[in-house]
């Protein structure tokens, strides 16, 4: 049985190298983390960029830094500027500009200049390093102009907002990318990234003893496909469990809604103990994303806790997956192949939970993650900015 919730609201470079996580660095470091600015870094998290953040964040304070979050209005334990939300809006007299933009638009470039403006002054004299994790163009832009060295990690593919920025002189001192997938697709404006593979805290997702049902979590929405898991687990002749906040109202409405009763029950958004419950208690965890998954952060906390996993083979899935190397977590199947996935099921329900636990132990740890990080963020405090010209890691794209 999943446990609900009282609430129904609804590169280009190598493979990591392990890290002893518990060497802790003699140096302590100030670390400004810009994070996401669609939503807090809070639990119930949104996604697994705000999961990724708050982890990190967490970690490097249990290793003895100081971490200035710099995120949107309600993140945790961060600093009073934010990067959305904040009470400023145009006045009315420029708000009479016909060619003004969309004032959504205009009060997230603000709270970036806002921060970014304090960086260079409130907080001039206290950050070693900036780790930049933000989607917006403006930490690229400006890396230049702050008075100490940024390491900017790339979560998504290529958007035009940042490439944009790189191709007009934008730049970050470092790059670091979540997979060697995400990495070949930034090759074309970055010159080298680091890899480092998300890494999940095996204390909060601990071994579970499954025999709840198949699984699928995450945000209701288009991209990550519910309803093809739906589909996969009524062929494979399973109920599915679905836990997750609707984000597309119209898309629950007309591919997910149909489909709950005696075939499958949504649980709401679930998130802490809730969630990590949820995982451990499923039989196996569907991952079924429409596009392609820079990582795939659901798939390593499902193999945390022993679920197996039964993913479409997009993006850097397949590296979280690591299928036919040894240690595997679950089995990758052809993208949007529902027929694949259902006959990987049952096969996948045979795996040792503790096997596949032990694989995520060894590839997908959140303290291998957060002691490479450091690794990279002491390397660059200790150049300094000038040691290192931002602009020498970034290739301009052909055009």
């Amino acid at each position: 049985m999943i446990p609900r919730s009282p609430s129904r609201t609804t590169p280009l470079g190598a493979a990591v190298t392990p890290v002893r996580s518990s060497v802790r660095s003699s140096r302590r470091l100030t670390v400004a983390v810009l994070g996401p600015s669609r939503y807090p870094i809070a639990e119930p998290y949104s996604g697994g960029l705000e999961s990724f953040v708050g982890g990190l964040v967490d970690g490097l304070r249990a290793r003895g830094h100081r971490v200035l979050l710099f995120a949107a209005a309600g993140s945790d334990a961060a600093q009073p500027e934010v990067l959305a939300g904040g009470g400023w809006r145009p006045d009315e007299l420029s708000r009479q500009d016909a060619s003004m933009p969309a004032e959504a638009f205009l009060r997230e470039h603000h709270a970036h200049l806002n921060v970014l403006t304090a960086l260079r002054t409130t907080y001039a004299g206290e950050v070693d390093v900036v780790h930049n994790n933000s989607l917006h163009h403006l930490p690229l832009s400006l890396a230049d102009t702050l008075p100490f060295p940024t390491l900017t990690t790339l979560h998504t593919p290529p958007t035009p907002w940042l490439t944009s920025a790189l191709d007009a002189g934008g730049s970050s001192h470092a790059f670091s990318s979540v997979s060697r997938f995400t990495a070949r697709q930034w090759a074309p404006w970055v010159g080298s990234a680091d890899v480092v593979h998300n890494g999940v805290d095996p204390r909060r997702w601990p071994l579970g003893p499954g025999g709840g049902g198949l699984l699928w979590f995450g945000r209701i929405v288009p991209e990550k496909a519910p309803h093809l898991a739906l589909a996969a687990a009524a062929a494979a002749g399973h109920h599915l469990h679905l836990v997750g906040p609707v984000l597309d109202q119209r898309y629950f409405a007309e591919q997910v809604a149909p489909h709950l009763g005696a075939g499958a029950t949504w649980h709401g958004h679930l998130g802490g103990d809730d969630l990590v419950r949820a995982v451990g208690a499923a039989t196996a965890v569907l991952v079924t994303p429409a596009w392609d998954e820079p990582f795939g952060l659901v798939a390593a906390e499902a193999a945390m806790c022993g679920t197996p996993v039964v993913a479409f083979d997009r993006g850097g899935l397949s590296e979280v997956l690591r299928p036919g190397v040894g240690q595997q977590v679950g089995a990758v199947v052809a993208p949007d192949d529902v027929d694949a996935m259902a006959a990987a099921i049952d096969p996948v329900l045979t795996l040792d939970r503790r096997d596949v636990r032990a694989a995520a132990l060894s590839h997908l740890s959140s303290g291998a993650m957060v002691a490479r990080y450091e690794q990279l963020l002491l390397g660059l405090a200790s150049s300094g900015s000038s040691a290192l010209a931002a602009s020498d890691q970034v290739s301009v794209a052909a055009s």
